[in-house]
C-alpha cells in the first residue's frame, strides 16, 4: 500500500447552491467566475475521496475573467505537494472538454503556497508539455478518474 502525501488534509464545507447555466452551444455569451468553478469544482483529488472544493484547492475567488483570458489559481493542501502538476492538468482538461477554444486559460499554483510554484506554472501552461502529457495513457486515465463523477459529493 502506498503512503499518502497528505494523508490528514483538512475539509471544508461545499457551497450546495444550485447554479442554473444556459449550456447551449447556440448562444453566445461570456463565462463569469461562477461558471467556471462550477466545472472545477466537483475535479476528484488524485489522493483522497474529495473534491477539489472540499479541500479549498479549488476557490471561487482565485478565478479572474478578463475578455477571453482566463486565469484560475489552485492552492495545494501542502507546500511540498507532489499532485500539484496532476491536479492543474486535470483543470486544464476539464475546461478544454468544457469551453469554448476561444478563450485562453492559465492555471497557476496560488502564490507562494507551494515550494516549485515556478516548475508546477510552466509545465501547467507550456502547450507542449500538456500535450504530451495527455499523450501518455497512465496520466490520461488517472486525470480522466479525476474527472468522474463517481465520488458521492
Amino acid at each position: 500500500m502506498s503512503t499518502l502525501i497528505n494523508a490528514t488534509p483538512t475539509v471544508y464545507g461545499i457551497n450546495q447552491e444550485k447554479q442554473e447555466y444556459n449550456w447551449d452551444d447556440d448562444v453566445e455569451e461570456p463565462l463569469d467566475k461562477d461558471e467556471i468553478f462550477q466545472l472545477i469544482r466537483n475535479i476528484n483529488d488524485p489522493e483522497h475521496p474529495l473534491s477539489l472544493e472540499q479541500l479549498n484547492v479549488a476557490q471561487k475567488d482565485l478565478i479572474q475573467i478578463d475578455g477571453n483570458r482566463i486565469l484560475i489559481n489552485f492552492t495545494p493542501t501542502i507546500p511540498h505537494c507532489s499532485m500539484a502538476t496532476l491536479i492543474g492538468l486535470s483543470i486544464r482538461v476539464q475546461l478544454l472538454r468544457s469551453i469554448p477554444s476561444k478563450y485562453k486559460v492559465d492555471i497557476k499554483v496560488t502564490e507562494g503556497t507551494h515550494q516549485s510554484e515556478n516548475a508546477v506554472n510552466k509545465q501547467l501552461n507550456d502547450k507542449e508539455r500538456v500535450a504530451a502529457a495527455l499523450e501518455n495513457s497512465h496520466l490520461l486515465q488517472v486525470v480522466n478518474q479525476c474527472l468522474s463523477t463517481t465520488i458521492d459529493k
